[in-house]
């Protein structure tokens, strides 16, 4: 009994402490500026003042900048699973010479940091025009490493009977794909997407670097420039940071079942 008491105690504690920034974001961007500074802090607001989300709106292009996060955010992680689908598939299933070494040299890339490769990817896009457009954004992360290894994972859990009594029985490499192992393989793929989704909403560096107008801003590059803008309107910046999260968790709670089915699915990953 004292065990499990513990345990909820535990449980419910990180779970406050992991919200309560979240808590306190929301309830700040319905404050007035008073309420702000108010010593000691109040926790609700008196008076909730929707009208700050209004503001925001009528101050920067909140509309362009969702746009854009969106078309990114979706196109990348649709590409991802495309790309990723294929790799795993021809990793596990397809044999030729050189697959293993392949496949290796795919990890060990893994453990270059992301930022070494941000000048040549940026001289490479400035020499194909790419700046400023949708393309600097989505194709350079239309492949991802870590996606191909959890998917190969993922094929390799799947009995390889299946793959060969499909062949005996005439069945293509792309069906067999398309019809089997996609469907058996749902956990693992909506756990990528919602990765991807999660890291390209966010994604600031990257996008601050090969964008430079106001069109093609995404949310958080937005919410840098408003940062100055906005001053010490804390209110104002708060209820930006709700818009820019709100959707994120949308996901989340929407896919939240099929996620614990994916990491559940990819705990025992083989060798």
């Amino acid at each position: 009994m004292i065990k499990r008491f513990l345990i909820y105690l535990i449980i419910i504690s990180g779970a406050i402490i992991t919200l309560l920034p979240f808590i306190w974001m929301l309830t700040t961007a319905l404050k007035t500026s008073g309420e702000v500074y108010l010593m000691p802090p109040r926790f609700l607001p008196a008076d909730p003042q929707w009208q700050n989300f209004l503001i925001i709106q009528e101050q920067v292009p909140i509309i362009r900048y969702l746009f854009n996060s969106t078309i990114v955010a979706l196109s990348v992680t649709i590409g991802t699973l495309i790309t990723s689908i294929l790799a795993a598939f021809a990793f596990t299933y397809i044999k030729f010479w050189g697959r293993d070494i392949l496949f290796v040299i795919f990890l060990s890339t893994m453990m270059v940091p992301g930022e070494i490769l941000m000048i040549p990817n940026f001289v490479t896009l400035a020499q194909l025009n790419w700046l400023n457009r949708y393309q600097a954004l989505i194709v350079p992360w239309l492949i991802g490493v870590f996606a191909i290894f959890l998917l190969k994972q993922q094929f390799l859990s799947i009995p390889i009977e299946l793959y060969e009594s499909a062949k005996i029985d005439g069945c293509k490499d792309f069906m067999f794909l398309w019809k089997i192992l996609v469907p058996l393989s749902k956990p693992a793929l909506v756990s990528i997407a919602l990765l991807k989704i999660i890291y390209n909403w966010n994604a600031f560096l990257w996008p601050l670097l090969v964008t430079n107008t106001p069109e093609m801003r995404t949310l958080p590059v937005g919410l840098a420039s408003f940062m100055t803008e906005a001053g010490s309107n804390y209110e104002l910046l708060m209820a930006y940071s709700t818009i820019i999260i709100l959707p994120i968790i949308i996901v989340y709670i929407v896919a939240q079942k099929e996620i614990i089915k994916g990491v559940s699915s990819n705990q025992g990953i083989k060798g």
